[in-house]
């Protein structure tokens, strides 16, 4: 009866460790996918950033600094993130949704107080903060898959190398015992026949 049981959970240790390979394979698969994209929205941030930067040093340069706080101190849209989560592979990431509420007028400043490399600054900054929100987004898709890959892995490598072989080993202690039984008998059997017929 043990051996029956040890067979059981050995071919469902077996199952287990097929099922978690595969999983590791295929989220090992999307985090790739994950990286490339990760990369590609993180060059494309750190371009579009340092030439906003770039207009922000221009117009700082043409306007007293005091203009530009005043200016710049009123918000040019009102945003709203909603936060949700999706699960790719059991492991849950963040789906930031952004809405944005226009303010009446487009830049809260009069024009004759600022440059328009202030203005161009302002709209580039907007544009890019979708873009931001979706690399963070990638970013922590990316953390959380890490992690639950390297987990995975553990329990993998725990099913290959200590449960089956463990399971294996002792199947193959009790078959023995089993066996030798199985002759101890027959030869008691042989002996107690010979004895009979003599």
């Amino acid at each position: 009866m043990e051996l029956k049981k040890l067979k059981a959970r050995l071919s469902t240790a077996e199952r287990g460790h097929k099922l978690l390979k595969d999983k590791s394979d295929e989220m090992v698969r999307r985090f790739t996918v994950l990286l490339k994209e990760d990369k590609r929205l993180r060059d494309e941030v750190e371009g579009d950033l340092a030439a906003a930067l770039k207009q922000f040093a221009l117009a700082g340069a043409l306007t007293a600094p005091y203009v530009q706080e005043t200016a710049f101190s009123m918000p040019t849209v009102n945003l709203q993130a909603d936060c949700q989560t999706e699960s790719i592979m059991g492991v849950d990431v963040p789906k930031i949704s952004l809405s944005a509420a226009e303010v009446p007028v487009a830049l809260p400043y009069a024009f004759s107080e600022i440059t328009s490399e202030a203005d161009g600054s302002v709209r580039m900054v907007s544009a890019l903060l979708p873009k931001l929100l979706r690399l963070a987004e990638v970013e922590k898709a990316v953390r959380l898959l890490s992690y639950e890959i390297e987990r995975n892995k553990r329990r993998v490598n725990a099913l290959e190398y200590i449960m089956i072989p463990q399971l294996e080993e002792t199947i193959k202690y009790i078959r023995d015992k089993l066996d030798e039984n199985e002759r101890a008998s027959i030869v008691r059997l042989m002996k107690v026949g010979a004895s009979a017929s003599s």
